[in-house]
């Protein structure tokens, strides 16, 4: 039997939803059939030492159980060696990979940014401390991220330094400045910081081309579709698509579905980027992507839909997905790379792109709407 060094945790998605609102679970000919919550996975199961740490049973990974305190990029690199829970002394910052092996998507948001009301953090609190923002005058309730140790090999926002966190508060992952221009003297630039340590190969793939169309990931147990749907698609018009697939025996297997986001997010590389690399965030040796034209014009890759939906605050429900190219806003007037290739969002699952010329939430982030298809499945 195949040991997994990278074990997908489970996303704790429980409820169905079609493009606006929670729905009673479909079956295999209704439409929305194939949504996170069609399957099973593989749960999340921690344990709690006792001494200030969380043992992740799945991933193998121990954690650092509290919160601590918002620091820089510098002090939170710095504070690994330094840091002496339960006696250890090799702590390390958390790749991306492992900081999103936390993530669990039974969290919502609430429809307030100022108040907590409504909001569910999207991390296991009977295990892992945890603290919103303050809500107090710019600081928002979702202003608690985390940082990974995993820099972006490109730069967003006006062309700064990046680093890949987390908000367990919001739901989302995304590229923050590794330093904020001294001339922004109204913010910080201090993120929280949970230290890990443990199976130093959780995160890297073993990736092997099955010559037929497909790539199996022996770390993972997961085989994928070397090419794309090589078309954009809403929420909906993915997830039948995935069943024509089926219906066809697409190379031949008909147990393929739309990936979940923790699927999807375990095939990124986060040492590739359009600018860095001239590709997608994905292993080219493997991986065939579509290309696009996005909104400044330039030629770039496709974000890609999964099965998994974000209770976006209120009675808003998005999916999510992964831009495999540079994650387009139009910020200060300019469409740029605000969030970074293999961060991950999440868009509404239908409409007009035309309708959002100027993007969309305090950023204006690109809402595309029609997204790509990458097929997943079991070995």
């Amino acid at each position: 039997a195949q040991t997994l060094t990278f074990p997908i945790v489970g996303t704790n998605q429980t409820k169905f939803y079609n493009n606006r609102v929670e729905i009673e679970a479909p079956g295999p000919n209704d439409p929305f059939y194939g949504q996170d919550a069609t399957y099973a996975d593989s749960g999340t199961s921690y344990t709690d030492n006792g001494d200030g740490t969380i043992t992740d049973n799945i991933t193998g990974l121990m954690w650092v159980k509290a919160r601590g305190s918002k620091m820089t990029w510098d002090e939170a690199v710095a504070g690994a060696s330094k840091n002496n829970t339960a006696g250890y002394d090799d702590w390390r910052m958390p790749s991306i990979q492992e900081l999103y092996s936390l993530f669990l998507f039974s969290g919502q948001n609430g429809s307030s940014v100022y108040s907590t009301e409504g909001y569910t953090p999207y991390i296991d609190t009977a295990f892992f401390e945890f603290e919103y923002g303050s809500g107090i005058g710019r600081e928002r309730v979702m202003e608690c991220q985390d940082w990974s140790g995993t820099e972006y090999v490109s730069t967003t926002q006006h062309n700064q330094p990046t680093v890949f966190g987390v908000n367990f508060a919001d739901g989302r992952s995304k590229g923050y400045k590794k330093y904020l221009p001294p001339t922004w003297t109204e913010l910080n630039d201090a993120l929280y910081v949970r230290y890990v340590r443990g199976n130093a190969e959780y995160g890297k793939n073993n990736f092997m081309n099955n010559n037929d169309g497909t790539i199996s990931d022996l770390a993972t147990g997961l085989m994928w579709s070397e090419e794309d749907s090589k078309k954009g698609m809403n929420w909906k018009e993915a997830l039948a698509w995935v069943q024509e697939k089926n219906s066809e025996n697409f190379l031949g297997h008909n147990n393929w579905r739309l990936p979940n986001i923790k699927e999807l997010h375990s095939i990124v590389d986060y040492t590739c980027s359009p600018e860095k690399t001239s590709s997608a965030a994905i292993h080219t040796d493997y991986f065939k992507c579509s290309t696009i034209i996005n909104e400044a014009n330039q030629e770039d890759y496709p974000y890609y839909w999964t099965g998994t939906v974000l209770v976006a605050g209120g009675p808003t429900r998005e999916a999510c997905y992964i831009p495999f190219g540079r994650a387009m806003a139009k910020m200060d007037g300019v469409w740029q790379d605000v969030h970074g290739a293999g961060s991950q969002k999440s868009d509404v699952m239908i409409g007009d792109p035309a309708d959002y010329p100027k993007g969309h939430g305090p950023q204006g982030d690109a809402v595309r709407i029609y997204n790509y298809v990458r097929l997943v499945r079991d070995i």
